[in-house]
């Protein structure tokens, strides 16, 4: 289990939980739009956190955080990450668990054994943009659609995101996403934020109205659909 970035507080990234952020080190996608290029692609850059200084903040913050949100990188590419999560939880902690899908049999088993709270789950592009989007040119969908059946039929609490990016998403791909993830639970439109970290420079945000346009697109088959960021 590798860690390399810890935020010890955000009100943010667990909504409705006080919670500390876990950033683990590495991922099997390359998505342009990344904002954690850092811990993607140049891993052996940056220092690890060890395990039991992350155990003690959390025991001394018991009563004081509600819970953690694990992201990335992709935290389900981590060896030991069943064992990190069954300590986390004995610690009396809410697991949130960032993930892109890639591993639906990790998830099931991760679900299933109770280690985790809430999955939020990237949902990169419709289906015929998912190679772009991830960087994977001709990438197989099989295990990312094994991911959205099983949370669409699970009753672990869950949400669907999207970054939009200018450059990677158009009408017919929200017309897409809607109909693949038809009546999720949750799901968000997050608006696409550069920075220095992102993987690849040169890309950008839809406006408003374009945002409020592909929002209502997805709405007619998720009327959970909202705007995020």
């Amino acid at each position: 289990m590798v860690i390399q970035c810890l935020k010890k507080f955000s009100l943010l990234d667990y909504p409705g939980k006080v919670a500390c952020t876990l950033f683990t080190a590495g991922c099997n996608f390359r998505c342009p739009y990344c904002c954690n290029a850092p811990l993607v692609v140049n891993t052996h850059e940056n220092k690890e956190i060890p395990l039991k200084d992350i155990y003690r903040y959390l025991e001394n913050c018991r009563g004081l955080l509600d819970g953690i949100c694990l992201s990335g990188g992709e935290p389900m590419i981590q060896h030991g990450i069943e064992d990190f999560l069954g300590r986390v939880r004995e610690l009396g902690y809410e697991v949130r668990l960032e993930t892109n899908g890639s591993f639906p049999d990790k998830l099931r088993k991760i679900v299933s054994e109770g280690l985790v709270s809430y999955v939020a789950m990237d949902i990169k592009n419709s289906m015929e943009s998912y190679g772009k989007t991830v960087g994977i040119e001709g990438y197989d969908m099989g295990n990312v659609c094994k991911s959205v059946e099983f949370l669409l039929s699970s009753s672990i609490p869950y949400e669907f995101n999207t970054t939009v990016v200018l450059e990677l998403h158009q009408r017919s791909d929200f017309e897409a996403i809607g109909r693949w993830i038809a009546g999720a639970r949750r799901y968000y439109l997050q608006r696409f934020v550069d920075s220095a970290s992102v993987l690849r420079g040169g890309l950008h945000r839809y406006n408003e109205s374009i945002m409020l346009q592909a929002l209502e697109i997805v709405r007619e088959n998720v009327p959970s659909a909202r705007l995020r960021g």
